[in-house]
């Protein structure tokens, strides 16, 4: 059967995650005059972030920790490696983060051509994210590409997260979608790939990173507008 729905990750696939974090904890670090009280650089702060960032969202994903103790723990984890103990200024950074991060809301190269040409080719596109349910509508509404939606998944929604075949289930539930007819579009090998092919859709890999991760027949892009190639 030809594929009717297209069901988009949000967060570095659409919704440019990893540069809005980049520049809000920019934003932060500044404000509170990091470098000058701590002589900590920014740049190695972030790195250092970014790791634990990944480490913690990975455990999320696999069910081995919750939410709430990735709100504690990457800023708090990420100064004490730079032997600063302060759960306070911890807390300001998590807290002013999920609200400031949505002053930036820089898309990832060709996200919009490429909806608008989807959209063009009468496809009914969705999302189905793995991020905080409080934070990923506005992320689509802020940065304008909510139009292009019919229907928008976190997995607050549902309780489980991406590889988890219910948040798929549900998501194709509320599209009111088949299996046969619907594919998916992320960056993540483990929750979009591998948790596309398990519950039994088709899949495209965008290999952000170039990662080359090779398996036959896999459908892979390093950039948005290669979709035009498979729909």
């Amino acid at each position: 059967m030809k594929i009717q729905h297209i069901f988009f990750d949000l967060d570095n696939t659409l919704w440019d995650h990893r540069k809005n974090a980049y520049l809000t904890i920019k934003d932060l670090f500044e404000k509170q005059e990091i470098t000058l009280h701590y002589n900590i650089d920014f740049e190695a702060f972030h790195s250092v972030y970014h790791e634990i960032n990944e480490s913690l969202w990975e455990k999320i994903r696999d069910g081995i920790i919750g939410k709430e103790y990735l709100r504690k723990h990457r800023f708090y984890d990420t100064f004490k490696h730079f032997g600063v103990d302060d759960e306070e200024l911890s807390q300001y950074f998590e807290e002013h983060f999920l609200d400031k991060i949505l002053n930036h809301n820089e898309l990832v190269e060709g996200a919009e051509y490429i909806l608008e040409y989807l959209k063009s080719k009468d496809y009914t596109l969705h999302v189905i994210s793995n991020g905080f349910q409080e934070v990923t509508e506005r992320k689509c509404i802020l940065s304008g590409i909510d139009k292009y939606f019919k229907t928008i998944t976190s997995a607050d929604s549902v309780g489980v997260r991406k590889p988890n075949p219910k948040i798929f289930e549900y998501s194709l539930r509320l599209a009111e979608a088949g299996k046969e007819e619907s594919i998916l579009i992320g960056d993540d090998w483990i929750a979009d790939v591998v948790g596309s092919q398990n519950y039994g859709i088709d899949v495209i890999f965008f290999d952000v990173y170039k990662e080359n991760k090779q398996e036959e027949g896999l459908k892979s892009i390093t950039h948005l507008l290669q979709i035009k190639e498979y729909l």
